[in-house]
């Protein structure tokens, strides 16, 4: 039988506070984003691996306070004291400055940014996946301040945070799935939010190849057979 024909349907992201799961793997994170009258110095790194809803937190945050959100591997050609100006402003992926084609440029603008904002007695959100003690900075003053900033840390997901997570990438897929699937993926997958984006996308495409709806018999074959 013919595979059944692709197509490239985008995925709609949600990214709003009434779409976000609350459980105790980030309750006290989005607590201490929320509590941002008492940020020290008024700035926070937000820490988490990959997929571990970093983006959604920040989002939400700004939609909150009218922040903007700047991806940190755009901070070289950006208009430093207009973001400043904003008072509320989100830096994305703060940790890979150094992987960029001129890692000067860009924790320059960082650090321009970050006394910048807090002169304006702004808030200034930092997402990366390991703290400020781990990155690579080359630039002394910038890593004096990123390192005495303080950190919200996601933890692995549990049980419930896994279930939200799977839910909501199935939504953002729009595909419903039986209600004993989620519990049965829970129990057997890799526990990490990316894990739980690479199996809607992996089952999402081999429902779309064998032109079957997705369902426990098509996700067994991606999992060692058990008792």
């Amino acid at each position: 039988m013919a595979e059944q024909l692709i197509l490239d349907l985008p995925v709609r992201q949600a990214l709003g506070r009434d779409a976000f799961f609350v459980s105790p793997s980030n309750a006290v994170a989005m607590a201490t984003l929320d509590a941002v009258d008492n940020w020290p110095s008024g700035k926070l790194v937000l820490v988490g691996p990959e997929g571990a809803g970093k983006t959604h937190m920040a989002h939400v945050w700004a939609s909150d306070h009218g922040a903007v959100i700047v991806p940190g591997d755009t901070l070289d050609d950006a208009n430093i004291p207009a973001l400043a100006a904003r008072r509320f402003v989100v830096v994305e992926d703060a940790d890979r400055l150094s992987t960029l084609p001129d890692p000067r440029r860009a924790e320059e603008a960082l650090f321009h940014l970050h006394n910048l904002t807090l002169a304006e007695g702004g808030r200034l959100l930092l997402t990366a996946q390991s703290a400020p003690n781990h990155w690579t900075l080359g630039l002394p003053d910038l890593a004096s301040r990123m390192q005495g900033t303080t950190v919200a840390r996601i933890e692995a997901p549990d049980d419930m945070l896994l279930t939200a997570m799977l839910v909501k990438q199935f939504d953002d897929r729009q595909i419903a799935v039986p209600g004993t699937l989620i519990p049965w993926l829970v129990k057997r997958m890799e526990r990490s939010a990316e894990a739980a984006r690479r199996l809607v996308e992996t089952l999402d495409d081999a429902a779309l190849r064998s032109g079957k709806p997705i369902s426990r018999s098509l996700a067994a074959q991606f999992f060692p057979k058990d008792d």
